[in-house]
């Protein structure tokens, strides 16, 4: 069953949100539904992973989306490339250095619509100890009644941005790993 057309949906750092009449929701990060994705180059061809543990918050004010904000937390250790010695390496000193920097964080400055059902979203990423300005759009990918009676999910698609991995100190094997790293977000979210 999905929400009537009557409420207002609100898209920030990739949860695309049932807005109410009210003016403040919280909706947190369905990790077990959602994915944090990334590409890279290697030598010729591309190698892909994902985190498996993060969480997040977004609070929602529907009648001024610019008062609204999100904040995300990914536990770098949980990093996974469907290769265990490659994620050991990648946790340690050469890259993520994970016992210095346990934790990848997101937090909105802005947030803007850019065309129907797609918003600009601004903020600050902070990894491997340094903070550096992103954006990106996001995909509304509508809402739907959840599991449990009366619940609401909301969900976005096709959330993509580059970072240069350089920017954050993460300088190894220059020529052999690509510069430019390809993030991918889909998300579903619930109150």
């Amino acid at each position: 069953m999905m929400i009537r057309a009557t409420h207002n949906f609100i898209l920030l750092a990739g949860l695309a949100l049932a807005a109410p009449s009210f003016a403040q929701d919280t909706y947190k990060i369905d990790a077990v539904h959602s994915q944090i994705g990334f590409k890279i180059r290697h030598l010729v061809a591309k190698s892909s992973g994902r985190f498996t543990k993060f969480d997040g918050s977004v609070r929602v004010d529907a009648k001024d989306l610019a008062k609204s904000s999100v904040e995300v937390s990914i536990d770098a250790t949980s990093i996974n490339t469907d290769n265990e010695g490659r994620d050991k390496h990648l946790r340690g000193a050469d890259f993520f250095d994970v016992e210095k920097f346990p934790t990848i964080t997101f937090k909105s400055t802005e947030v803007k619509e850019v065309e129907k059902g797609r918003l600009r979203v601004t903020g600050v990423l902070n990894m491997h100890g340094v903070s550096k300005s992103i954006s990106f759009v996001i995909v509304n990918a509508g809402t739907h009644a959840g599991m449990k009676p009366g619940s609401v999910v909301a969900g976005f698609i096709d959330g993509a941005l580059k970072v240069n991995r350089n920017d954050f100190g993460i300088k190894t094997y220059p020529g052999v790993l690509g510069d430019e790293v390809e993030i991918s977000l889909d998300i579903e979210a619930g109150k």
